[in-house]
């Protein structure tokens, strides 16, 4: 689903969500002690489903929050509105009968909505609706109709019957899948075009003064850019009355979905990829993601079970689910773990012991999760919440740098800087991979980072419609920003830099190589060679300075701004060659040396490091902020090859050196309760884990 949320997050206006909890009452989310299991019922599974079953499951997996379904498409309780398709297999007082016994074992249930479609039997009905493309064209999944957001069906008939389930059941949340605009099939991989339904062009008038609906999604065309504009609005108001709707009804239903504005749960999701290569940190990167972009919300990252929409029955691997699991807990997540129908007769249940490996570990060392402060002085700022194409690569390139090096940072979404500006400030490094545009509130958070002592990297073709900007932070014109340097070398020429180069004295380069005026930086460096002479050994040779740098150092007054106009990024992330990382990693202890320090180890590089300040999630703890230690999550990646997941090779007689002012008063480790020893001696916590699997956690208490 990611394609189909892209564009929707990028919709939202982002700032915290407008809960107001006035009666003084805990909010039942805020505590972050989620362990969520998601049942996606097929409508037939509701003439199977069985409360007791369904209950026992969740206890048997140490599950605390069920998520199940509810209405939209169809209801799968008894309806009584004359619009709301009735699920044909629905038995009458399922629904009721799992919330009641939930309850009973204090079991959590989230009910889920999706208004994206309606039955054809609606659709026949009221065919003004849904959504209608240029062509004339409607999206239909076999008998289900795609919608249009501005017709009545959206805009008036959820919200009864969103009241009609709150009304019937004491839920405890509602979710919304596929919220917003619909203009592809993502089921299908088809995209459709802008929605010309009539009530949509009727909206667009209204909105932006009379103009006529699009067609194209063209980015330069001005009333493309309205229509935009227009979208953010609807869907904001949307949310708006949804959430003045439910609050009204009780305050206590947390609202959860993929954006931020007026919701309480922030959900993501962790899916299969379906090209290479495969991303073993996604949930560390969506998690990471939202947890800094949106400090005032929880975040509930989800490991979606099956392969893809075309292979739902079949799941991923369970090594692959057990890496995702970690890094939730070990980002400040709860656990989130989607299925297809209930967990009986499931048809791959692989990943079973997995998940009451990891839902149990997490129930016994609740105090020790949920309640997290970044420690990072680094910051990777994110091409969006769902990235893809070269900004991604880009972006996950430079992630998985730093992650190999075991250098702890921070990830702040483009869109969020203009609302974090102190946050901003706090960073000693902000990164910027193929950040290509940022609002001009945002850039002079940038500007007055740099004064406060802010460092910048910048690489590819970052800031690119905002000359001014690349001038002033980085002393840097473009004169093409789109050059193939196939063939090209790198020459890392200055040693007191780039001393990781020991033998070697040209670097081959791929992918984009901007050619960039570099004159108004203090430095430049890795010049850039020709392509030289193609052909067979005898004649090969020719690379002669070209007169461009591939990086220039600019001086400020408290910081240095380096820019780097080429897919760094991406060309560590599709081919791995270690002089690419060692390009930015140079860079970074150049600038900025206590990077490297504040995490010292001898662990691979494919063991995920994650250090964490935190205090204690319990409930007599809850208003408690201040840190009570620190946690060293420990994720062994070894057993990922790049394309599958198999088990993670024990790894021996780790050692790592932490930064910290403070002396632990005890160190233990959470998969054993059992001590490890350490010392503490000149600021630094030294300490050594025996054995490694697949995770630890390594606690430090004051």
């Amino acid at each position: 689903m990611k394609k189909v949320f892209l564009l929707l997050c990028t919709l939202f206006c982002l700032f915290p969500a407008l809960t107001q909890n006035t009666s003084g009452e805990d909010l039942w989310w805020k505590r972050n002690n989620l362990r969520v299991i998601q049942m996606n019922l097929p409508s037939y599974e509701a003439a199977t489903i069985n409360a007791d079953s369904i209950v026992a499951d969740l206890i048997s997996f140490s599950a605390n929050t069920l998520l199940i379904n509810a209405g939209g498409i169809m209801a799968f309780y008894p309806t009584k509105l004359d619009f709301h398709y009735t699920n044909p297999f629905m038995k009458n007082n399922v629904l009721g009968e799992v919330i009641r016994k939930c309850h009973e074992k204090d079991i959590r249930v989230i009910v889920r909505f999706d208004f994206s479609r309606v039955h054809e039997s609606i659709f026949k009905s009221h065919p003004d609706w849904c959504y209608l493309s240029p062509k004339g064209e409607r999206i239909i999944n076999t008998d289900m109709y795609v919608v249009s957001i501005n017709a009545p069906y959206v805009q008036e008939k959820a919200f009864k019957i969103i009241e009609e389930v709150i009304d019937m059941f004491p839920i405890d949340g509602i979710f919304l899948n596929m919220p917003g605009y619909q203009v592809n099939n993502p089921y299908e991989g088809k995209y459709h075009g802008i929605d010309q339904n009539d009530f949509d062009k009727k909206s667009f008038a209204a909105y932006s003064g009379g103009k006529v609906l699009p067609t194209d999604e063209n980015k330069a065309d001005p009333l493309f850019q309205k229509y935009l504009e227009f979208k953010k609005h609807s869907v904001e108001d949307w949310s708006e009355r949804l959430h003045r709707l439910v609050k009204a009804k009780n305050e206590q239903i947390a609202i959860c979905t993929y954006s931020d504005k007026f919701v309480d749960i922030i959900r993501h999701e962790s899916q299969s990829m379906t090209t290479l290569p495969y991303w073993p940190y996604s949930a560390s990167d969506n998690v990471g993601n939202a947890i800094n972009s949106f400090p005032n919300h929880i975040i509930s990252n989800a490991s979606i079970q099956q392969i893809s929409f075309q292979s739902r029955y079949n799941a991923v691997e369970p090594q692959e689910v057990q890496i995702r699991l970690y890094e939730n807990i070990a980002n400040g997540s709860g656990l989130d773990m989607s299925m297809m129908g209930d967990m009986r007769g499931y048809e791959d249940e692989r990943n079973y012991a997995v998940l009451k490996k990891v839902y149990s570990f997490h129930k016994k060392h609740e105090p020790y999760f949920g309640k997290y402060k970044s420690i990072a002085k680094v910051a990777v700022i994110a091409p969006g919440a769902w990235p893809n194409g070269d900004p991604m690569q880009e972006y996950r390139g430079i992630q998985l740098m730093l992650r190999e090096a075991h250098i702890p940072f921070d990830i702040i979404e483009d869109g969020q800087i203009e609302n974090l500006a102190e946050k901003m400030k706090g960073y000693k490094l902000l990164i910027l991979p193929e950040i290509t545009y940022l609002k001009p509130e945002a850039i002079q958070i940038l500007k007055d980072a740099s004064k406060g002592g802010t460092n910048l990297i910048a690489t590819n073709r970052t800031l690119f419609d905002s000359p001014e900007t690349l001038l002033d932070l980085f002393g840097a014109k473009i004169e093409n920003k789109d050059n193939n340097g196939a063939g090209n070398y790198l020459v890392p020429d200055n040693k007191t830099i780039f001393k990781s180069f020991a033998g070697q004295k040209m670097l081959f380069w791929k992918f984009n190589l901007g050619l960039y005026d570099l004159s108004g930086a203090d430095q430049r460096l890795l010049p850039v060679l020709a392509k030289g002479r193609p052909g067979p050994p005898e004649i090969i040779g020719g690379h002669e300075p070209t007169g461009y740098y591939a990086m220039g150092i600019k001086n400020h007054e408290k910081s240095k701004a380096i820019i780097l106009p080429e897919n760094i990024g991406k060309i560590y992330y599709l081919h791995g060659y270690q002089e690419h990382k060692n390009i930015l990693l140079d860079a970074i202890n150049y600038v900025l040396p206590e990077a490297s320090q504040t995490l010292q180890t001898n662990a691979p590089a494919r063991v995920e490091t994650i250090l964490k300040e935190f205090a204690k999630n319990t409930v007599s703890n809850k208003d408690r902020h201040a840190s009570e230690g620190m946690i060293l999550h420990l994720i062994n990646l070894t057993g990922f090859s790049g394309n599958t997941y198999f088990e993670p090779l024990p790894i021996y007689n780790l050692k790592f050196t932490i930064k910290s002012d403070k002396k632990p008063s005890k160190v233990f480790a959470l998969t054993s309760d059992k001590p490890v020893k350490f010392n503490w001696k000149n600021g630094t916590i030294n300490l050594e884990i025996d054995k490694l699997d697949g995770f630890e956690g390594v606690v430090m208490e004051w």
